[in-house]
C-alpha cells in the first residue's frame, strides 16, 4: 500500500479522469492521495474532490506564487474553514518560500502566518521550499515549531536535510530522484533515515524521467518507490511499509485510521 502525500488531483488536467484513475491506482496498490491547496479560490474544489473519492484527503493553504491574489481576510477564512473542516482536512499548505519566483521578503509573512495557523489547529504543515531551505529552517525555529511538517519535493543538501528533520520535517521524495541530474538529492536521500521520508508525485508537475512535463500522474508513484529502494539498497516491500507508516504519522489520525491503525510511535526516533 502506497500513499501519494502531495498530489494536485484537483487540477484541471485530471477533470473527467478521476474515477478511472482511482480504480487504476488501487490496482497498483496506491490507496491514498493528499491534495494540497494553493489558493483560496481553489479550496472548495480541493475539498469537493477529496470528499468524492475514498482514500483522498486534503490540505488548505496559500502558495507563495499566489500571495498577490490574497489579503489578510483570506487568512481568517483559512482559520474559519479549518474550524469547520472534516477529518479529511489533514494539513495547512501548500505554503512556504520560493527564491526563484517573487521575493522572500513578501512571501515570509504569509509563510509565518500559516505556520502559526498550523500550530494553532494542530495540522501538519505542507512546505514549498525552493532554494530557501535555510530560510524555512529559520522561520520554523523562530516559531518554536514542534508539529509534523512535509518539505515537499525536497531537493537539497544532506546538511539542509538534517536541519529540517531535526525540526520535525519529513522530506517528500518525488520524480527528481529518477533524473541523472538529481545527483545531490539522490545522495542525500540515501543517507537520511528512512523514517524521515515519504513518497509524492506533485502531479501533474515534477514529472519523473521519461514523462513529459505537465503529464505527471500518481500512477508513477511505484516508479519513485522502485528508484528509492535501488538507491538505498533495500527491498521495495520493506521500504513501502516504512513509507506508509511515515505518511500516517505525518498527517495524523485520519490516515492512521484508514491505512495504518491507530497505534504508532514517534517517527523522529
Amino acid at each position: 500500500m502506497l500513499v501519494d502525500v502531495h498530489c494536485h488531483f484537483d487540477f484541471p488536467q485530471f477533470d473527467g479522469q478521476r474515477e478511472r484513475l482511482m480504480g487504476e491506482l488501487r490496482g497498483q496498490g496506491i490507496g491514498g492521495l493528499v491534495i494540497p491547496g494553493v489558493r483560496c479560490a481553489d479550496w472548495p474544489k480541493v475539498q469537493q474532490v477529496a470528499m468524492a473519492h475514498s482514500g483522498v484527503f486534503y490540505c488548505l493553504g496559500i502558495h507563495p506564487w499566489y500571495i498577490d491574489e490574497h489579503g489578510p481576510e483570506d487568512l481568517q477564512q483559512l482559520r474559519d474553514r479549518l474550524t469547520n473542516a472534516s477529518e479529511l482536512c489533514v494539513g495547512v499548505g501548500e505554503c512556504g518560500l520560493d527564491r526563484l519566483r517573487g521575493t522572500l521578503s513578501e512571501q515570509t509573512p504569509w509563510f509565518e502566518a500559516q505556520v502559526r495557523i498550523a500550530a494553532e489547529y494542530r495540522r501538519a504543515l505542507v512546505i514549498h521550499s525552493v532554494k530557501a531551505h535555510d530560510e524555512v529552517v529559520a522561520v520554523l525555529r523562530a516559531a518554536n515549531w514542534t508539529g509534523n511538517a512535509l518539505v515537499h519535493g525536497f531537493s537539497g543538501s544532506y546538511q539542509q536535510a538534517v536541519k529540517l528533520i531535526d525540526l520535525g520535517c519529513m522530506l517528500g521524495v518525488g520524480g527528481v530522484i529518477t533524473h541523472a541530474k538529481g545527483g545531490k538529492t539522490r545522495d542525500t536521500l540515501t543517507r537520511v533515515p528512512a523514517s524521515a521520508l515519504v513518497l509524492e508525485t506533485d502531479a501533474p508537475d515534477m514529472a519523473p524521467a521519461g514523462v513529459r512535463q505537465g503529464q505527471n500522474s500518481p500512477q508513477y508513484l511505484p516508479d519513485i518507490l522502485r528508484e528509492l529502494a535501488l538507491l538505498r539498497g533495500v527491498d521495495e516491500p520493506e521500504l513501502a511499509a516504512v513509507l506508509l507508516e511515515n505518511s500516517c504519522r505525518l498527517y495524523g489520525s485520519a490516515l492512521q485510521a484508514k491505512f495504518c491503525g491507530s497505534q504508532l510511535g514517534d517517527y523522529r526516533n
